[in-house]
This record gives structure tokens, sequence and C-alpha cells, in this order.
């Protein structure tokens, strides 16, 4: 089976790097897709899951605040803000940014950048649902 070298990188460190049958990312206009051979692309990508499919059908899953991805015919490449292995994440702190998120949100008389708020909001919610898929993905294998 034909494969594409991924490396995933964030501001801090490298996360990931190495062989992958495909890598699905959330891209600005949607989820995207990236198997061995694919056209040459550049795209920002949302906060959200990333999986890192192997050929051996397993996969790995990361977790970014956003970034960008540049794809080439046997190369991904992820450039994230942030970016950690979806098991690392702290659930209780993500829940905590969530609520506290949704609360400055609802409080029409603070002072308040809302856009900052909602992006926190945002990138709160992602990490949830990533830990939930991989909830789901662990529950599967068993």
């Amino acid at each position: 089976m034909d494969s594409l070298h991924c490396t995933i990188v964030s501001a801090q460190e490298e996360i990931y790097s190495g062989d992958a049958a495909m890598v699905v990312a959330t891209g600005e206009m949607g989820e995207l897709g990236i198997m061995p051979q694919h056209a040459p692309l550049i795209t920002r990508l949302k906060p959200g899951q990333v999986r890192v499919i192997h050929e051996e059908e397993e996969a790995e899953f990361l977790y970014i605040s956003g970034g960008v991805l540049e794809v080439q015919p046997h190369m991904v490449t992820i450039l994230a803000d942030t970016a950690t292995r979806a098991h690392d994440l702290d659930e209780a702190a993500a829940t905590k940014a969530k609520e506290e998120a949704e609360r400055a949100l609802a409080d029409k008389e603070a002072d308040l950048d809302y856009a900052k708020a909602q992006a926190q909001l945002a990138e709160a919610v992602a990490q949830l649902a990533a830990l939930e898929r991989l909830r789901k993905s662990v529950k599967r294998s068993r």
C-alpha cells in the first residue's frame, strides 16, 4: 500500500513524524482526507481533531488549536499553533474553559472581547469533541 509522510509540529515541538495511509483534518471549508498522490494544497485549519491513519487501519488522534496544512504528493505537513495528542488532553480543564467562555458570552454587562471569548469556546468544544471521538474509537477497538 502507498503511504505518505506526515509531520505535525507546534510552536513548541514536533508532535508527530511518520508514515500514514491517510490524514484527516478540519479545514476552513470542512473535513479533509489526504491520501498519497493528493493534489498539492495549502489551507488553514480550524481547531479540532487530526487523525493519522496508519496502514494497519490504526489511527492516532491529535488535537490542534488551528494552523496550516500543506500537502505535497507524498507529504503532509501541519504547522499548528498548539498540538497535543488526544490522550494527553485534560477533560476537566476543557470543560471548565467551555463553561467560563459560555458564562462570559452570556454576561451582557461584562466588558468583554467577544471574538476572544468565542474563540476560547470553539477551542474548548473542539477539545471535548476530540476526547469523545477518542473514547468512541477505543470502545470500538475493544
